[in-house]
Order: structure tokens, then C-alpha cells, then sequence
């Protein structure tokens, strides 16, 4: 029956269009779907994603086959990660007759998280996305975290006889890792951007404090005061120091809380090519 069925619908995504006029990127977004994605603690944790798939579309064809989008989604979530994108990208590629292909992966990853004094534990979410792209020149992969912080102003702290404005800031950190030796991009671990965004900082950001918790993190920002330029710098200087990162992009924001403006700081940089 379904063969019979296949044999008399006209595709007419394959027709012919007479415009002549390519497409950068067609494709679905804002479809939810259930991934798993590498855990540095637990393996492997689920979570809820956000995808937006598009590949690219020849001037003669009048459009793609939506569908094929979702099924070799579902043929591939097992596990979404830097190395397995390749293998999703080039599905799409195949499956659509397209020379590029390009995802894009948003979600909310969970770790667990203990207040300083009193040990209290609770769940903190950070928005984390995949991005992979493919095409005949190769295939790339970016990892974005956004971390929440807390950041005191060293003006603010010299000036004043007593305390010092603090803020929340968020740092965001989209990476894109160099080949192991195996040939394989080298893996950076989520844990670690959250880790490296959180030392840059005045304080962390912790989604439970009791009263003793809470005494120790004003004062542990007050004695690591940091401008929005030193948030940046900071990250950026780590993420030079690790040598699995080929480029990255950092940008902070503070969100001021004596002004009416926010403040932001921006650093990109590329690994200059070995000799």
C-alpha cells in the first residue's frame, strides 16, 4: 500500500524553480526533542533541546522535504555531542541533496551544586548550545555556555567609606576545540567553561544560600573585585591557556545595578598556526 501510495503523489518540493534564486539555509526551527548529551560527572544526562536544522538549497529546486529533517534527527539523538554532529550533518546532507548543512542545539544543562559553608545542595541550570556546520570545505563545531556570576566594582569598592555596588553578570563562552591526536575534535567539557567563568569572577552564582552561605559570598565578591574588562580578560586568558582551544568568543555582561545601562566586554581570538 505505501508503495502505491509513493508511486502516484507528485513530489513537488522537487520541482523545478524558475526564479534562479539559491537559499543560504531552509530548514525547521524551534523543534523540541529529548537528547542525550555527555555528563563529565554521570556519563551522560537528558535533556530537553531546542534544534533548528537547515541545509541549503540550489536555485533549481523549489524546496526541501521538511520531514527528512526530524527522521534523521531521530535516527541520531542518542547522544548530540561534538563528536557525533559530523555524523547528523552529513545525514542531512544526503538525505537533502544539499552541499551544506548547518544545526544549531539549545538546552538546559543541570549540575548539582553545593553553597560553601553550610553544604546545602540544589540544582543550577546554564543554557548551553551545540553548533555544527558542514559543507564540502569541512565540517565545524562550536560549544556556547552562558554561566550567571557575580561581579563587584573595584571603583566602586575604592571610592565609597563602606560596601561596594555588586551586580549579576553573565558570561558567555562559544568555543571551537583543535583535533586530538586521534584526528578527533579534542572534547571540552561544559563543567569546565562553568568552572572557568565562576574563578573569573567576583563570586558564583548558587541557586541555594542559607544566611551563613550567603554572609560568606557578599564577602568573598567584596575581596575579588573585578570590572566587566576583567571578567573578559580573565576568561579569555584560560581559555588561551587551554590547549585543546582553537578560537574562541567571549562576551560579558554586566547587568549594572546603580546605572541605567548594562556594561559589556567582548574578546574573540584564534590560535595562531604552529611552525
Amino acid at each position: 500500500m505505501t508503495l502505491a501510495i509513493n508511486a502516484v503523489l507528485p513530489d513537488v518540493q522537487h520541482e523545478s524553480d524558475h526564479r534562479q534564486i539559491p537559499i543560504d539555509n531552509v530548514g525547521i526551527r524551534d523543534f523540541h526533542y529529548p537528547i542525550l548529551v555527555l555528563d563529565q560527572s554521570q556519563e551522560k544526562q537528558h535533556v530537553a533541546a531546542s534544534f533548528t536544522m537547515s541545509v541549503n538549497l540550489p536555485h533549481h529546486f523549489k524546496g526541501t522535504h521538511m520531514s527528512r529533517f526530524v527522521e534523521a534527527l531521530a535516527a541520531h539523538s542518542e547522544e548530540i555531542t561534538l563528536r557525533t554532529m559530523p555524523a547528523l550533518l552529513r545525514e542531512l546532507r544526503r538525505r537533502l541533496s544539499a552541499e551544506s548543512a548547518t544545526i544549531e542545539v539549545s538546552f538546559r544543562y543541570f549540575l548539582r551544586r553545593v553553597a560553601p559553608v553550610t553544604k546545602s545542595e540544589a540544582w543550577m541550570d546554564y543554557q548551553c548550545r551545540f553548533i555544527g556546520e558542514s559543507s564540502d570545505t569541512g565540517d565545524a563545531f562550536a560549544l556556547r555556555v552562558d554561566v550567571p556570576v557575580t561581579s563587584l566594582c573595584p571603583c566602586s569598592k575604592a571610592i565609597s567609606d563602606y560596601g561596594a555596588h555588586n551586580q549579576r553578570g553573565s558570561v558567555e563562552m562559544e568555543v571551537r576545540s583543535l583535533q586530538d591526536k586521534n584526528g578527533e575534535a579534542s572534547l571540552i567539557w561544559i563543567e569546565e567553561l562553568v568552572d572557568l567563568a565562576e574563578r573569573s569572577a567576583s563570586s558564583p552564582v548558587y541557586p541555594l544560600l542559607k544566611r551563613p552561605d550567603e554572609r560568606y559570598v557578599t564577602m568573598q565578591a567584596y575581596d575579588n573585585p573585578v570590572f566587566v574588562e576583567d571578567l573578559a580578560r580573565n576568561v579569555a586568558a584560560g581559555l588561551k591557556a587551554d590547549e585543546r582551544v582553537g578560537s574562541f568568543k567571549v562576551t560579558v555582561i554586566n547587568q549594572e545595578s546603580i546605572h541605567n545601562h548594562n556594561a559589556f566586554a567582548k574578546i574573540a581570538w584564534v590560535r595562531p598556526p604552529t611552525e
